[in-house]
């Protein structure tokens, strides 16, 4: 993962956490192979938090700006639009019913958003998430190759 991509899934996962009175902690934001490539297990627990501390003010005060005015970050954002968000459903998977909620290993949560039943048994599939040509949130079961629209709650 390149520093813009990093900083992206920062800035994102650091505006998700702020959204429910937590704040970011960069331990949790990358992968511990992510985390000892960057450097950041060398550092104390002081200087962890101020890292913290700076993603949420770079996050509050800065990251909108730079994603309108920067076209690298505007590239990057597009990019990763595209690719979707790929994690997998946490334990047991039984399709949906009308009112699901998803549980995934990114730690996100979201609720079907569309009426439909769909009842498919899976354990832990992988599923990719992305907008669809409207703008409405999707989630893809992988295996199944099959869609539901959804919105996120967390």
């Amino acid at each position: 993962m390149n520093l813009r991509s990093l900083l992206l899934v920062l800035v994102g996962t650091a505006v998700g956490a702020l959204a429910h009175g937590e704040g970011p902690d960069v331990r949790t934001l990358m992968s511990a192979e992510e985390f000892r490539a960057a450097g950041l297990d060398k550092l104390s627990a002081a200087e962890l938090e101020a890292l913290n501390a700076w993603i949420v003010k770079y996050t509050a005060r800065d990251a909108p700006e730079v994603r309108r005015m920067n076209e690298v970050v505007q590239a990057e954002a597009a990019k990763a639009d595209a690719e979707g968000i790929r994690t997998r459903v946490i334990g047991e998977f039984r399709g949906w019913t009308g009112d699901t909620v998803f549980r995934l290993e990114n730690g996100q949560v979201w609720k079907q958003r569309l009426k439909g039943r769909w009842f498919y048994r899976a354990e832990s599939p992988e599923v990719v998430l992305r907008k669809n040509t409207i703008g409405f949130w999707e989630m893809r079961v992988v295996e199944a190759d099959r869609a539901v629209g959804v919105t996120r709650l967390k």
